[in-house]
């Protein structure tokens, strides 16, 4: 059995809690938040303190709070020598103050509070300094997901950054495109099947085979009519840019 401790209780945190809470080979002993939470049921019960002197021993501790936060929150840890890992994508691993064993517990994917994900399709990166700290980090997660990675800091902050520009920057063209159908009044479920095929053609097809539309045909009448729809100056730069970078590739 794998004793966990979750410091922080934020989007991811609060997700991983039930993950592990429900996972057999993993006891999760205490929460730990600054501020008071109420857990609802069925966990109403379950220990959690605001005080943090009074962390209990366990052989993980999971750290997820805001990323320039990581660094001194791990220092303020008052125990030596136990594993403690943290969340973040975008955060090296000697960012953790060496007092204690130190690791990489990252879920790689976007988490909201009211939506519940499946953690057995979530790409866990994982890194350790230790060679067992490793071993218990990869059954940790393998407790809750079927992909688990050994990733370097290094190359888990460019993965970090490849997730900001595929999640983060496409989200706000979603949000982009809501705005233009809302001028209309259109429903914005109306590109809700575009949305979900575009993503489900990168199951057998790479982005560059996937890549559509009037770019990529470099066809020069619908770019100049979609120019002159666009009345957000805002808008109609970003359109302008992923046009001419489309059409500076070079298509098979």
């Amino acid at each position: 059995m794998i004793e966990v401790v979750l410091l922080g209780f934020g989007n991811l945190n609060s997700h991983l809690f039930e993950a592990l809470y429900s996972a057999d080979n993993v006891s999760v002993k205490q929460v730990f938040n600054r501020n008071q939470i109420k857990l609802l049921p069925p966990y109403e019960n379950f220990d959690f303190t605001d005080d943090i002197s009074k962390l209990v021993p366990a052989d993980v501790y999971i750290i997820g709070i805001p990323d320039d936060a990581i660094a001194a929150f791990s220092q303020s840890l008052p125990f030596r020598n136990r594993l403690v890992v943290h969340t973040s994508g975008g955060v090296s691993i000697d960012q953790l103050a060496p007092k204690n064993r130190r690791g990489i517990f990252y879920p790689l994917q976007s988490f909201s509070k009211t939506r519940k994900v499946n953690f057995k399709t979530i790409p866990i990166c994982i890194e350790a300094e230790d060679k067992e700290d490793l071993e218990l980090l990869r059954r940790l997660g393998q407790s809750i997901s079927d992909e688990v990675v050994e990733i370097s800091s290094e190359k888990r902050a460019k993965l970090h950054l490849a997730a900001v520009f595929v999640n983060n920057f496409v989200n706000h063209l979603y949000q982009l495109g809501s705005e233009i159908l809302k001028e209309e009044k259109l429903s914005f479920k109306l590109l809700q099947p575009l949305i979900l095929e575009t993503a489900l053609k990168l199951e057998n097809l790479s982005p560059e085979q996937a890549q559509t539309g009037p770019a990529k045909r470099k066809d020069v009448k619908t770019i100049e009519k979609h120019l002159h729809l666009l009345k957000d100056n805002s808008h109609k730069e970003i359109y302008k840019l992923f046009t001419e970078a489309l059409g500076k590739k070079k298509w098979d």
